[in-house]
């Protein structure tokens, strides 16, 4: 099927994007044909009015664990004993691989035309990718790592990623995920905030040097790049001197690890949105322990420290929101782009660029989407607002368009238990609830603390 795209604001996605009027955007089947001024006269030819309204290309989530809901929890479970349970029978894995479906489609109705997957339930996500690209099922362009690689005791071991006694257990893990195709590879190098038992010590060093490097020159060998959950200053430097080729999260920045990133030509994927709850929100929302949300303000200090140095720096920024953390769904990738401007001082136009075109260079398919070039995949979303005025006019949609497959008023199914506390950015917009007052409180250096206050307890 041929669609022309008529009277839409256009924003390409580059870097300098300007909106562009009086263009049509011809698409045929997947791909965007032809930019031109006027509607090519063909028989079969669907004229597309937009009314004025703004279409951009589709945007591209760089860190995504499809297994993951974002709800919160009371106290913190039993991952993998959960996982061995949703995993134990074919029944049991019929189930959980339809709600892993039914999460990339959410991911799609939010908008995200591409996901990059670091860290899953067995092979559904590059079984997934396959069915969605085949047409069998709706969903975004899919990046697979299917399960990470991390160690007893590690981040995520036994949930959505594997751990590892030994180095030929890594390296046989490593064969095994090439066996199932998948795109990149995952490493779990350090802890998180929820590992963490102690005050000051969030993202300690799981991994030893030597298996890192072992699986990123095996890896590397393949062709595979090779990303790592690293939390700390000092597991940012052992991934990126044994091979990492990106950081996903980050820590506090020094001179020396600057310079590794440089040398090694890494990237750093910034993921501000799951360290956000634990850091700004109330403990007796996020039923965070102390210990929790003291190490949760040092990584989002971290996060967004390392961010700001590496775009001084010139090193390459990618977003991503590390959906399925408490608090983070399928469908909000949109504030990343928000917490991107805000806390790192980015521009509207760099945070809608840096979520586009360079996640997809990034990611390496620069050549095949992120941005409205001819030849370039159709992927991309419409909007009655102005993103470049105000990104939250990416958190409603009007139309959805993925490798020329259109959805129409995307609806994602929203969780209300989850959005229930959320302000509609957190820190840039408080919501006025009738009937209450909302004190605010400054968090020193990057954004604020809320406290609602009902009229009775004033």
């Amino acid at each position: 099927m041929k669609y022309a795209y008529i009277n839409g604001k256009i924003l390409s996605g580059d870097k300098d994007m300007q909106v562009k009027q009086g263009l049509v955007i011809v698409t045929e089947g997947e791909k965007i044909t032809d930019i031109v001024k006027e509607v090519p006269k063909s028989p079969d030819m669907k004229v597309v009015d937009l009314d004025g309204r703004y279409i951009m290309p589709g945007l591209i989530n760089m860190h995504v664990h499809l297994a993951g809901n974002g709800k919160p929890q009371k106290k913190q479970r039993d991952n993998e004993k959960l996982v061995k349970t949703l995993m134990g029978t074919a029944l049991s894995r019929a189930v959980a691989y339809k709600v892993v479906s039914d999460f990339a489609r959410t991911e799609l109705l939010s908008g995200v035309t591409t996901i990059r997957t670091v860290g899953g339930l067995g092979d559904f996500d590059t079984r997934l990718r396959d069915e969605i690209a085949a047409g069998k099922r709706v969903g975004p362009r899919i990046l697979a790592a299917n399960e990470g690689i991390s160690v007893p005791g590690g981040h995520m071991a036994g949930s959505v990623a594997v751990a590892a006694h030994s180095m030929d257990e890594a390296l046989k893990q490593l064969e095994h995920a090439e066996n199932e195709k998948v795109d990149l590879v995952k490493l779990m190098i350090t802890g998180g905030v929820l590992d963490a038992k102690e005050k000051g010590v969030p993202g300690e060093l799981k991994m030893k040097p030597e298996m890192v490097k072992a699986v990123c020159d095996r890896a590397h060998a393949a062709g595979y790049k090779v990303a790592a959950h690293v939390e700390s200053p000092e597991g940012v430097k052992v991934a990126l001197a044994n091979g990492v080729d990106s950081i996903e999260h980050g820590a506090k920045p020094d001179d020396e690890m600057i310079r590794l990133f440089k040398e090694k030509n890494a990237f750093l994927c910034t993921t501000i949105s799951p360290a956000v709850p634990y850091a700004l929100f109330d403990r007796s929302l996020t039923n965070a322990t102390e210990v929790e949300q003291y190490n949760g303000n040092i990584v989002f200090d971290g996060i967004v420290e390392c961010a700001r140095a590496a775009l001084a720096n010139d090193i390459p920024v990618v977003l991503g929101n590390d959906v399925g953390c408490p608090w983070i769904t399928q469908y909000d990738f949109w504030r990343e782009l928000c917490y991107f401007h805000k806390y790192c001082g980015v521009s509207n136009r760099f945070a809608l660029y840096t979520a586009t075109l360079r996640n997809a260079q990034l990611a390496g398919v620069g050549d095949v989407t992120g941005s409205i070039e001819s030849g370039k995949s159709a992927d991309f979303i419409v909007t009655k607002h102005d993103p470049l005025k105000d990104l939250r006019a990416l958190q409603h949609l009007e139309l959805v368009v993925c490798c020329g497959r259109a959805v129409k008023s995307p609806s994602p199914k929203r969780r209300k238990e989850v959005d229930a506390p959320w302000f509609p950015d957190p820190g840039l917009c408080p919501e006025q609830r009738p009937g209450s007052l909302h004190l605010v409180q400054t968090h020193v250096g990057v954004g604020y603390r809320m406290l609602r206050v009902e009229p009775d307890e004033l």
